[in-house]
């Protein structure tokens, strides 16, 4: 169908035709009434707010929306799927004086300032993602309209970066949707769909998107005939007792800042100075007066380490969507998925939610329920918690079927495959069996992928009559909520199938590192080294709620303790046991995996079995106290040490960080970014750290390199730098330029 639509500028890269007047935006168009419609369009496929985007709204608002005849204004977006995402991260991370970000913060307060002054009704027609500087443009707005798309989420997520809302959002949010629901989002970055925002006051309407623009338009014609009236949503009278006096503040402001100082550890300074910015706008000053220490301290963040850590990651995730294998010649569509267990419903349940059509296999029916009871129950807390709709829900669920060794049927399911993802036990053995089992029913363009942890592919791929569609994809456990993804060719796995599994993995939401096909690959390889030097230092006697305790104080996610019993002493036992078996030699020793051994012998497994370093009782939330049998055990072990804290943390830490130098020295990783982010999503690595290479940039090379050396001398081999480092070290050079 050919459809006749007003001539539009045609994009070649960032060049426009002379069809179009503006750069950033649509031709305005007036309506009758004289409601302006008007629709941002940015170059490229998000719209951002940058210094040409910001300037060019002024001359807007100049040259066509302070007519006369213009009696309100109606912004919405041009894109798809985005009204405006945010502030342009690359614009920020150019200034090099951090201090100039004050003028920039300001200058967006004069635009937004300009833009009221008209006293025209300004409406926002939100559809897609609205977050950041798109969310305060939106605040600055008199009614917001938003679709009921999924696409459509709302947020001030700048705390992720490691800055504040520095376009007036922390002055902004607060009184539409009062102090607390403003500080919880605005502190944790959370998005909120238009259903929990219509409920909080963010926005006034919710429609479906084929009525946005219509409505918007109608709605901006009854705001400026004085039809239309927006309502402000009233406090319930607790926060009323909160909220609206000195003494009520004073007290929400105290306990945020407990809450943030639990939540952040005292890591993070961005989510204290969001609370800064929001008190001061109730300490009596005026709004310019707020809007100038909004700006200020905004500047003041981005100048901190830890911002520039948060935003490299970004910075590194978004460059690894463009994958090094080019766009795939295979777009596979179908995926089977070997194994009904957590890990294969975890891969069946990320990859139906995005569209792909999933039969999971399991060899007999009990472990197929156990693997739909999985999925359903996950998403089902999703329906809960309204991050999905029942109809949504629906069409996932039904996107897998189910699959034993008893339905004969199976093979003719498998012949229509475009991708098999084994997640079966980890024994080469069994792997090279299921391998033959499956190929023999495979149709010849399908791809063989492994979620092994440690097992080299080529390994695997010996099992394989067609090793050229052989690859690794390694998962990491809560499947739905991990977002780390491994990709791992052999030797002779074809490009095109690598190219394949990159695509699978980005589209099922996941962040792709490739790594060479070596032992443990790359985060099972750094936590092997780690889990030994775990072991090593509660044989010199650190207790083993003191390590978990010290490693939480340095910015990870969990200590090596919980870890082991969160994810399976069984599992860490293997990994250790096998890398120790592996080819990184000395670098594996220095403590002693037996420990596991007679843990795993006695059924001490962790969370699973209620018990391992720690008793775990009373379910998920039930609090967990130290095993005393553990201790009892590991008590002859032990040859007390006198050890500082920081010398328990860089000797565990360490260890970690030495192999992932090895891993980029040894081509394991294509470069300090790759390792960053596999670190950072792989384990958690203290995010406000940036990864292990980052780190070392900031603690300084040569100051790293010592410390080593120093521990080498001290405690043994395993602790020698690589060679990279020291050359580093010697050339005063960095990871990250």
């Amino acid at each position: 169908m050919i459809r006749l639509l007003r001539p539009r500028a045609v994009r070649f890269g960032r060049q426009l035709s002379t069809q179009r007047k503006w750069e950033y935006f649509e031709d305005v168009q007036m309506r009758p009434g004289g409601v302006a419609l008007v629709k941002i369009d940015v170059p490229g496929k998000m719209n951002v707010i940058g210094d040409g985007m910001r300037a060019e709204a002024e001359k807007l608002l100049d040259e066509e929306l302070f007519k006369s005849e213009v009696r309100a204004i109606v912004f919405a977006s041009a894109k798809p799927d985005n009204f405006i995402a945010g502030a342009d991260i690359k614009m920020i991370d150019a200034v090099e004086n951090k201090a100039d970000l004050k003028d920039m913060c300001l200058l967006g307060h004069a635009l937004f300032k300009k833009m009221k002054s008209r006293g025209v009704p300004l409406v926002a027609a939100i559809h897609g993602s609205c977050l950041g500087g798109g969310l305060e443009w939106a605040l600055h707005c008199d009614y917001r309209i938003a679709t009921s798309h999924k696409k459509t989420v709302m947020g001030l997520p700048e705390v992720q970066l490691g800055l504040l809302p520095g376009f007036g959002g922390t002055q902004n949010l607060p009184p539409l949707v009062g102090i607390q629901e403003a500080v919880k989002m605005m502190t944790t970055g959370a998005k909120v769909r238009p259903d929990k925002a219509k409920k909080i006051g963010l926005v006034d309407l919710v429609v479906d998107l084929p009525a946005l623009e219509e409505v918007a338009v109608q709605c901006a014609l009854d705001l400026a005939d004085g039809k239309l009236k927006p309502k402000r949503k009233k406090k319930a009278l607790a926060n009323q007792l909160l909220e609206d006096n000195a003494l009520g503040r004073a007290v929400l402001f105290d306990q945020a800042r407990k809450q943030v100082q639990k939540a952040s550890g005292g890591h993070y300074p961005s989510p204290f100075a969001i609370l800064d910015c929001v008190q001061k706008g109730y300490s009596g000053v005026s709004k310019d007066e707020a809007l100038a220490y909004e700006a200020e301290r905004f500047a003041g963040l981005a100048a901190t380490k830890e911002s520039e850590a948060l935003i490299s990651i970004f910075n590194n995730m978004t460059a690894l969507k463009k994958s090094k294998f080019g766009e795939p010649t295979l777009k596979c569509q179908r995926v089977a998925v070997l194994g009904a267990g957590l890990m294969g419903a975890g891969i069946a349940q990320v990859s139906a939610e995005k569209g792909f059509q999933v039969l999971l296999k399991d060899k007999d029916a009990a472990g197929c329920a156990r693997g739909e009871k999985y999925i359903s129950d996950n998403l089902l807390k999703k329906v809960k918690r309204k991050k999905m709709t029942k109809f949504d829900y629906d069409l996932t669920t039904s996107a897998v079927t189910t699959l034993s060794d008893a339905d004969t049927v199976w093979p003719k399911h498998f012949n229509k495959v475009d991708m098999v993802i084994e997640a079966v036990f980890e024994d080469i053995g069994l792997k090279h069996r299921v391998i033959a089992d499956m190929e023999q029913h495979l149709p010849e363009h399908a791809i063989f992928a492994s979620n092994t942890s440690a097992i080299p592919i080529a390994e695997l791929a010996k099992g394989s009559s067609r090793p050229q569609n052989f690859v690794g994809m390694h998962y990491f456990s809560p499947v739905p909520q991990m977002p780390l993804l491994e990709i791992i060719p052999h030797e002779g796995t074809d490009p095109a199938v690598a190219a394949a599994a990159v695509d699978v993995g980005t589209r099922q939401g996941k962040t792709c590192v490739v790594v060479k096909d070596v032992p443990g690959f790359y985060v099972n390889r750094c936590l092997g080294p780690f889990l030994i030097e775990t072991t090593a230092l509660v044989q010199d006697g650190v207790g083993l709620e003191q390590l978990d305790k010290l490693m939480l104080k340095f910015g990870m996610p969990v200590g090596p303790i919980t870890l082991a019993d969160e994810v399976g002493v069984d599992v860490a036992g293997h990994v250790a046991s096998f890398l120790s078996k592996a080819d990184l030699g000395v670098r594996m020793t220095g403590g002693d995996v037996s420990l596991m051994t007679t843990f795993i012998e006695k059924k001490w497994l962790g969370k699973k079995t209620g018990k391992g370093f720690y008793l775990h009782e009373g379910g998920k939330k039930g609090k967990k106290t130290v095993n005393p049998e553990a201790l009892e055990l590991i008590q002859p072990l032990v040859n007390k040490k006198e050890l500082s804290d920081e010398e328990i943390q860089m000797r565990l830490m360490g260890r970690f960080i030495n192999e992932a130098i090895f891993c980029l020295q040894d081509g394991v990783i294509d470069d300090a970014s790759s390792g960053d982010i596999g670190a950072v999503f792989g384990i958690g690595f203290a995010p406000f750290r940036g990864g292990p290479f980052r780190f070392v940039d900031t603690y300084g090379a040569a100051k790293y390199a010592d410390t080593m050396n120093g521990f080498a001398d001290k405690y043994g081999e395993q602790f020698r730098p690589p060679q990279l480092l020291l050359d580093m070290a010697k050339a005063g050079q960095t990871f990250h330029k």
